[in-house]
């Protein structure tokens, strides 16, 4: 399968981030956003509140001149991040008295939100999700519906 570029790159800086164990969803710089930005912070001065999806007057005008950040408009980026959180079990905006995981560095905690994440990026670009293997279980007359290889291409 053919991604676009702006996916395989966020992809990649996201399947990286989680095997190097350097993804944590309470640093702005280790998040979902933070790892397809670069490590850079520059991203939380779209918003007010980590989580949260509404643009404030810096996002508003970076957005409204068409800006993109490694492929993203502002308000693509809190989607994503938000959709990051919400995966890992967080309740948004994060503020300290909403809900939150118990150890929010757990493989399977940040695993739940790529999955969430890579699922709202595929979305973005119009492409199914390369995550969804569903597809290598289905079952047309006791036989598999489709071959490994007629999905994977």
């Amino acid at each position: 399968m053919i991604l676009p570029p702006r996916l395989e790159i966020a992809l990649s800086k996201l399947y990286n981030a989680f095997h190097n164990d350097t993804l944590h969803p309470e640093y702005c710089t280790k998040c979902a956003v933070g790892n397809i930005c670069d490590n850079l912070e520059f991203w939380t001065h779209l918003t007010d509140a980590h989580g949260s999806v509404k643009l404030n007057y810096v996002g508003l005008v970076n957005q409204n001149f068409g800006k993109r950040f490694f492929g993203y408009t502002p308000l693509e980026l809190l989607h994503i991040e938000a959709a990051f959180l919400k995966g890992c079990g967080y309740e948004l905006p994060l503020n300290g008295q909403n809900k939150k995981p118990e150890n929010p560095k757990d493989k399977s905690i940040l695993f739940e939100g790529l999955c969430a994440t890579v699922k709202f990026l595929c979305q973005l670009d119009s492409i199914s999700n390369v995550m969804d293997y569903s597809k290598l279980f289905e079952m047309e007359n006791d036989k598999p519906r489709y071959q490994l290889h007629e999905i994977l291409v």
